[in-house]
């Protein structure tokens, strides 16, 4: 995996996690990956995969286990969309709206964009 820099690595790794969460791939009460496990398949240090970990129990996401590991909770799929759905909300919405008024688009516009790429790609 390629990591950047506008986020610490951790922070992606707990990202990357909650994307299979959110997408069924890990199911509530399945088990994630170890420290160790993740450390080796994406190569960065144990101590970075245990803090990705740690988030997502820190989040209610996961849900940790003395002596097993970590595991999804029952509430994680709606915990990680909950919290997208709150970055959306205070970082990129607030940005969408700057560029809009700089380059004079108006929501009107932008609803018969949206339609048109609803229509266009199927979506509900």
């Amino acid at each position: 995996m390629r990591f950047n820099n506008e986020r610490p690595i951790f922070a992606q790794i707990a990202d990357l996690l909650a994307d299979d969460i959110v997408a069924g791939r890990l199911a509530p009460g399945g088990r994630l990956p170890s420290a160790r496990e993740l450390a080796a398949s994406l190569g960065v240090n144990p101590n970075t995969a245990a803090r990705a970990l740690q988030l997502l129990a820190d989040s209610g996401i996961a849900r940790p286990e003395r002596g097993t590991g970590y595991y999804v909770s029952e509430a994680g799929a709606e915990r990680v969309r909950e919290d997208r759905k709150n970055r959306f909300v205070g970082e990129e919405l607030p940005r969408l709206f700057k560029t809009m008024d700089d380059l004079g688009i108006d929501f009107a516009e932008l609803e018969n964009r949206w339609e048109a790429t609803r229509v266009a790609g199927g979506s509900q």
